[in-house]
């Protein structure tokens, strides 16, 4: 195994060209970086505490990190792969389902959060 050392600026960059990457070629990144931005937005508007911010942001990276290593996963399974086979199939389901598991456990979330500052707020009104 080869190892290559980068300066921690060069690995930074590495970074940050993944995130573009993942944005470019990812529809469904873009997706999920639209609504995390209308839900950030949308906490800071209900006026949610700053523990409930931090929830709302944390979930946010954990949702846009599953769809982040789903994309690098079925990557992988390109590069090995371009025939149908069953293994490659079952990486890419299993990969997927990893993110509709963290995007329903996401709006479970958020309703949790928003839904009492929703009702609350017209009520108000």
């Amino acid at each position: 195994m080869r190892i290559h050392h980068h300066a921690l600026l060069e690995s930074f960059g590495f970074a940050i060209n993944g995130l573009k990457l993942a944005t470019k070629y990812n529809r469904n990144i873009r997706i999920h970086f639209v609504i995390a931005l209308i839900v950030i937005i949308l906490s800071f508007l209900l006026r949610l505490s700053l523990s409930e911010i931090a929830i709302i942001i944390m979930i946010v990276v954990l949702v846009l990190s599953a769809e982040m290593i789903n994309t690098a996963i079925e990557e992988v399974v390109d590069l090995v792969t371009k025939d149908y086979r069953e293994e490659a199939k079952i990486t890419k389901d299993v990969s997927a389902g990893m993110v509709f598991l963290v995007a329903i456990g996401s709006i479970a979330v958020g309703i949790i959060i928003f839904i009492p500052r929703i009702y609350t707020l017209i009520m108000n009104l």
